[in-house]
């Protein structure tokens, strides 16, 4: 369903008035590069179903703390003494229209929808199927009656999931969300697109956290390398204790290059960040491009051994599996 009003916002170097888009020379995916990649498609096979063994969701982080729980592919719970928040929640069967359609899930989500503690807190970074899960995002409105924060021109789109408590945010801007947390939206390279509204007329980006207990947390968001725009989160933002980095589809790399890091660039991504540590996020779940399912682990194993840096510096978890900072 198309919005039927059409917000604007004040120019920008990322907004001309109609649609947002990457300053530089970021080129926007053509149809012709789609169609090019699809008729020349040699994608590994994934397996249909991948063993999964669920995991108790541990008692919420004490002080000044946070948890991270990896659901799948990029859905996070964050965890704090007092509040419980969903980044990117994709809980459908497929990422794609209705939840039915497109590329269809071969393990089940690490927490179940219906296992969820009190959600009071929804982020969304940007409308893609695969961040955006109508569906379950209804269904988690419906349950919980949480906030919902997201970038510049997605508010509608929440709307239409039964989100009646929204912030929207550009680049840089900051909201204190609760009383001890604040949230900032920061910059990704990317782009935004669905069978609803204009293409790149809703705005991408990342989140960082940050709580009274000093702990930053950085949702990188989906993005491309780009050499100067994580060292310039990290200088205006400080470097986070806790990043959550893209690892997957990135394949073929002369189509996914500006869109998706591969682990290498997640491992530069890492560093220029400054961040103590980070969790690979965004493979294993859907097949949306060409590599295999167990390739963006095993490339970042090679890539951190490359740029010597330890091996637990960028993790690697389990759906359901929790990580404290």
């Amino acid at each position: 369903m198309p919005e039927t009003h059409r917000q604007t916002y004040p120019l920008s170097d990322h907004y001309d008035g109609r649609v947002f888009f990457n300053p530089g020379d970021f080129q926007l995916p053509r149809f012709s590069d789609i169609l090019r990649w699809q008729l020349n498609r040699q994608a590994a096979r994934w397996p249909r179903e991948v063993p999964f063994r669920p995991q108790p969701l541990p008692p919420a982080p004490a002080g000044g703390a946070i948890s991270a729980t990896w659901i799948n592919h990029a859905s996070f719970l964050l965890r704090t003494e007092q509040h419980n928040i969903l980044i990117d929640p994709v809980f459908s069967l497929c990422c794609g229209p209705f939840g039915r359609f497109g590329p269809r899930r071969v393990h089940p989500p690490g927490i179940a929808l219906e296992s969820l503690p009190p959600i009071h807190a929804v982020f969304v970074s940007h409308d893609h199927y695969d961040h955006c899960d109508l569906p379950a995002l209804r269904q988690i409105v419906r349950a919980h009656r949480p906030l919902a924060v997201t970038p510049l021109g997605n508010g509608a789109l929440l709307r239409r999931a039964g989100f009646r408590s929204i912030v929207e945010l550009d680049w840089w801007q900051q909201r204190a969300v609760f009383p001890e947390l604040l949230v900032s939206v920061v910059p990704s390279q990317h782009w935004s697109n669905r069978l609803s509204g204009r293409r790149c007329g809703r705005l991408w980006g990342g989140f960082y956290i940050q709580n009274p207990g000093g702990r930053r947390v950085h949702f990188v968001g989906d993005t491309g390398y780009h050499p100067k725009l994580f060292r310039q989160i990290r200088d205006r933002m400080g470097a986070s204790d806790l990043a959550m980095v893209p690892i997957g589809a990135y394949e073929p790399r002369w189509f996914m290059k500006s869109q998706h890091c591969n682990p290498e660039e997640a491992v530069r991504i890492h560093r220029e960040l400054g961040a103590a540590v980070s969790v690979g996020m965004h493979w294993g779940t859907f097949q949306l491009t060409d590599e295999a399912r167990d390739e963006p682990p095993a490339a970042l194993r090679r890539a951190l051994s490359d740029a010597g840096e330890p091996q637990e510096s960028i993790r690697i978890l389990e759906p359901g599996s929790t990580l404290v900072v």
